[in-house]
């Protein structure tokens, strides 16, 4: 599983992330897409390793409150969905 995640993560471009955010009914920044995009690079391997112990809380601040919302959303239903595969 590691594999796959990782292959698609070296071809994760920016555009990737709007799209799946815009399918989400979220609408980023410009910097708020920045972030994420560089946060997602460089982070994966760490938060898939040790999700439980990931606290998305913690970047709040570099998100619009009602960006923030959807997004903590997103994380909650998609960690919960796959969680037991990591």
């Amino acid at each position: 599983m590691y594999n796959i995640i990782e292959r698609y993560m070296n071809k994760l471009k920016k555009e990737d992330i709007e799209s799946f955010a815009l399918s989400k009914n979220c609408h980023l920044s410009e910097e708020e897409l920045n972030f994420t995009y560089l946060f997602v690079k460089k982070n994966w391997q760490e938060i898939i390793k040790n999700p439980s112990i990931f606290d998305i809380n913690r970047y709040k601040d570099h998100y619009s409150e009602e960006n923030f919302a959807k997004i903590n959303q997103v994380y909650k239903e998609y960690f919960q969905r796959f969680s037991s595969f990591l």
